[in-house]
């Protein structure tokens, strides 16, 4: 009997973090075992050794699957290792759940389970919402510009979900669906195309091609994960590269600017008018790309 999920986890050079990871996989509260992909690349830390040792301890839940490459210079990145993971990860569980995350975080005991009920739902696609490790603070300026974006993109949700609601995603939702914590059947998967060979949003590109073939995404409250606020990350484009702005923000206090409510209002009533339309999600993803940038000539402080 195959499983009904894998775990599916691209690493390089993560011999510090994976075993945090692993721990918190160890302790997901669903029955059984726990499969993990894993992709160590273009490493040589000795990860590859340490996650077997792991993995081989009397008890261990965890049944690990394990990809050693090593990419040429100009593959060398999130998408092939991401790909190679849920590759890995589509063969071990062909019918079942495939649950990217990174080797960074730390997901809470309910990750699993809750991301199982919420496919069991309307959604086929599942975005999980990515929040701070506590274990790693931050800095109060940083804490404080992470919450101004915050309650602003609190309330462009609700713009959304008050002119184009979608059944399969309603509110109180939040708006995460990033490698860290994204789910899908492996038959929507094949269906995708599989990861992009991308360095950069290789976890967005996924999310987009799905959804142009009958992906139904969904950013349920019950579904989310602990990351860390390093600014060393291995992935361009990343978190890390997140965080890194984020700092940077930190002392620009009402300098900080976001695009105005009301572009996210026209855009909310642009997608409900395309929406209606023959292969409307299609086209959503597809027509939505080529606009242009909405100018951001709102401050951020008024908008808290």
């Amino acid at each position: 009997m195959t499983p009904p999920f894998c775990v599916c986890v691209p690493a390089r050079n993560e011999a510090a973090r994976l075993p945090r990871l692993f721990e918190a996989l160890a302790a997901q509260d669903v029955d059984g075992l726990i499969p993990i992909a894993l992709c160590i690349n273009n490493s040589d830390d000795g990860s590859a050794e340490l996650v077997r040792v792991i993995a081989a301890r009397p008890g261990s839940r965890l049944q690990l699957h394990l990809d050693e490459a090593s990419f040429p210079p100009a593959l060398a990145h999130a998408g092939s290792a991401r790909r190679r993971a849920m590759d890995l990860g589509a063969a071990v569980s062909p019918a079942g759940l495939l649950l990217s995350t990174d080797a960074d975080c730390r997901p809470p005991p309910s990750w699993i389970g809750a991301n199982l009920a919420a496919s069991a739902g309307g959604a086929n696609m599942i975005g999980g919402r990515i929040v701070i490790d506590p274990e790693e603070p931050l800095a109060p300026l940083v804490q404080n510009a992470r919450h101004l974006w915050d309650a602003y993109w609190e309330r462009v949700r609700a713009i959304e979900d008050a002119i184009d609601p979608r059944p399969w995603d309603p509110a109180p939702r939040h708006g995460d669906h990033t490698g860290a914590s994204l789910a899908l059947p492996t038959s929507l998967y094949r269906a995708a195309g599989g990861v992009p060979l991308l360095a950069l949003g290789e976890d967005r590109a996924l999310v987009d091609a799905a959804i142009t073939v009958g992906g139904r995404l969904a950013h349920p409250a019950s579904v989310w994960t602990y990351v860390s606020p390093r600014q060393d990350g291995r992935a361009a484009g990343g978190m890390a590269d997140d965080m890194r702005r984020l700092h940077g923000e930190a002392g620009m206090g009402d300098a900080l600017v976001a695009p105005a409510f009301t572009h996210w209002q026209a855009r909310a009533e642009w997608r409900r008018a395309l929406r209606g339309h023959p292969q409307g999600e299609r086209r959503i993803v597809q027509e939505e790309a080529a606009l242009p940038p909405m100018p951001h000539d709102m401050r951020l402080a008024d908008a808290a």
